[in-house]
C-alpha cells in the first residue's frame, strides 16, 4: 500500500486549483441560472457582487461594471431573475462563482413587481400628468407608424386608415420584442421627431403598435428609454400595444391610448363619409337659414312699404305746408305795416294828451330818483354814519381787520380822516383830509 502511494504524482495547490478551474470553465462555459438575488452590493469600482439562491442552495455571482451598466434590469435583492454567464473559480478562496453576462426577469410576479415600482417612479416625476398630453390633430396629413414591418398589425392599421380616410402612412420598421427592442423603439420615436419641420416625411401623429403577447414579450414597452422617448416627443403619439386588457407603461405616458392597433387607426383619422355627410347637412342648414333670412327681410320690406304713403301724397302735403307758411307770412307782414302806420299817426294826436303822458313819466322818474338818493352813500353819511377803509380803500368791517391795517381812512359826510394804528395799544391817531 505504501509503495502504491509513493508511486502517485504529487500536485501543488496551484496545480490542483488550475486543473479544477479548467474543468469547471470548460464544463460550464455558458449556463443559464434561475434564482433570487440575495446580498447584492455594488463596489466602488462599479462591479456588482451578489448571490443567487433557491430553496436549498446559494451561488455566488459577479457582474462586471461594463455589463452592469448595459443591463435593462435593476439589480436588487429579492428579484427573481435568469442569469446567463459562465462558471469560474476564484483560486484565492477555493470557491466558484457565476460571471453574469446578461440578466432578465424570471416569472410574471417579479415582472409585475418591477412594473409597479417603475410606474410609481414615473408618477412621481410627472411623466404621466394629463397637463403634458397633446391633442391628436383632426385631419393629419402624414401618419408615422412604429412597429414590426411584418405581421398583421401593420396591415390592420393601413387597411383601417384607408377605409376611414386615406392618408399618407410612413412606417419605421423596428423590433417589438427582445433585448434590443426597447432601444430600437426609442430610436424610432426620436428619429421621427428629429426630422425638420418642413420635411415631407415628418408625421403629424405617431402610432406605436404591437400585437398581443405575454408580459415578457411586451416588456420593451415598459422600459425607461421608451417611456422617456414618448414623454419627450413633440409629435402627438398614440400607443396601441397588446390587447385591450394589456396595459404597459407606454400607455400611461402616451397622449392617447388605443385598445388595439385597429383602434389606434380610428383615433388617428375620422371617417371620410361621415365628414361628407356632415358637410352636406351643414350646407343644407346654411341654405335654409339664408332662405329664411331673405324671406324675413322681404316681409319686413313689405310692412315698411305699406307704412310709407305714396310719393304724390308726400309732395301734395309739402305743397300744402308751403302754402300755409306763405299765407302766415303775408298776414305777419300786413300786421307789421299796420303797427308802423299807427306809430306814424301818433304825430297827429291831441297835444294835451301827449302832455299828460309826459307829465306822468316825469313824475315816475322823480320818484325813482328819490328812492335812489335814499340809499346812496352820501345820504347814509349825512345821517351820522361813517365809512372805514384801509390804505387800499378796502372796507373794514370789524376790529380784527382794523388792527391788521397799517392805516385807516374814515369818511364822513363832510370829509375824510386818515389815522394810523399803533402796535402797543392799537390807538388811532388821525389827520383831517379834505373831502374827496
Amino acid at each position: 500500500m505504501l509503495d502504491l502511494l509513493a508511486e502517485k504524482k504529487e500536485y501543488t495547490v496551484s496545480e490542483i486549483s488550475f486543473a479544477i478551474k479548467c474543468l469547471v470553465e470548460t464544463s460550464f462555459a455558458e449556463v443559464r441560472v434561475k434564482g433570487e438575488i440575495f446580498g447584492a452590493k455594488r463596489a466602488d469600482s462599479g462591479h456588482w457582487y451578489l448571490s443567487l439562491k433557491d430553496e436549498n442552495s446559494l451561488l455566488s455571482a459577479v457582474c462586471w461594471r461594463g455589463v452592469a451598466n448595459g443591463l435593462n434590469v435593476k439589480i436588487e435583492d429579492g428579484l427573481e431573475v435568469v442569469a446567463t454567464g459562465r462558471i469560474t473559480t476564484f483560486n484565492g478562496r477555493s470557491s466558484y462563482q457565476l460571471v453574469i453576462e446578461s440578466l432578465e426577469i424570471a416569472g410574471t410576479g417579479a415582472l409585475l413587481k418591477l412594473l409597479e415600482e417603475r410606474k410609481q417612479q414615473f408618477l412621481k416625476e410627472g411623466l404621466f400628468d394629463a397637463a403634458h398630453k397633446q391633442k391628436i390633430p383632426y385631419l393629419p396629413q402624414t401618419i408615422g407608424v412604429i412597429t414590426s414591418p411584418t405581421g398583421a398589425v401593420i396591415r390592420d392599421i393601413i387597411h383601417r386608415i384607408r377605409d376611414r380616410f386615406p392618408t399618407r402612412i410612413i412606417v419605421w420598421p423596428t423590433l417589438v420584442q427582445g433585448e434590443e427592442a426597447a432601444e430600437k423603439i426609442a430610436a424610432a420615436i426620436n428619429g421621427f421627431n428629429a426630422l425638420p419641420a418642413n420635411s415631407p416625411y415628418k408625421p403629424d401623429v405617431l402610432i406605436v403598435a404591437r400585437g398581443g403577447g405575454s408580459l415578457e414579450d411586451l416588456w420593451p414597452f415598459n422600459e425607461e428609454v421608451v417611456v422617456r422617448a414618448v414623454y419627450n416627443s413633440e409629435i402627438p403619439l398614440i400607443s396601441a400595444v397588446g390587447h385591450e386588457t394589456d396595459t404597459m407603461l407606454i400607455d400611461y405616458v402616451a397622449d392617447v391610448r388605443a385598445p388595439t392597433p385597429t383602434g389606434a387607426a380610428e383615433f388617428a383619422v375620422p371617417v371620410k363619409n361621415e365628414i361628407y355627410s356632415g358637410l352636406l347637412t351643414t350646407d343644407l342648414r346654411l341654405k335654409n337659414s339664408i332662405s329664411r333670412y331673405i324671406s324675413e327681410l322681404d316681409k319686413y320690406l313689405n310692412v315698411l312699404n305699406h307704412g310709407i304713403p305714396p310719393l304724390q301724397q308726400i309732395i301734395l302735403e309739402n305743397q300744402q305746408k308751403i302754402d300755409d307758411r306763405f299765407e302766415r307770412l303775408c298776414v305777419s307782414f300786413s300786421n307789421l305795416l299796420k303797427n308802423k302806420d299807427n306809430l306814424l299817426k301818433l304825430n297827429n294826436l291831441n297835444p294835451f294828451y301827449i302832455k299828460s303822458i309826459m307829465q306822468a313819466k316825469a313824475e315816475n322818474l322823480k320818484n325813482l330818483a328819490l328812492r335812489l338818493d335814499a340809499v346812496s352813500v352820501d345820504s347814509v353819511l349825512k345821517r351820522g354814519f361813517a365809512w372805514v377803509s384801509d390804505d387800499k380803500f378796502q372796507t373794514i368791517y370789524d376790529t380784527n381787520s382794523a388792527k391788521r391795517a397799517q392805516s385807516l381812512h374814515i369818511r364822513f359826510a363832510d370829509g375824510i380822516v386818515k389815522s394810523r394804528v399803533t402796535e402797543r395799544n392799537c390807538a388811532i391817531q388821525g389827520d383831517l383830509f379834505d373831502d374827496l
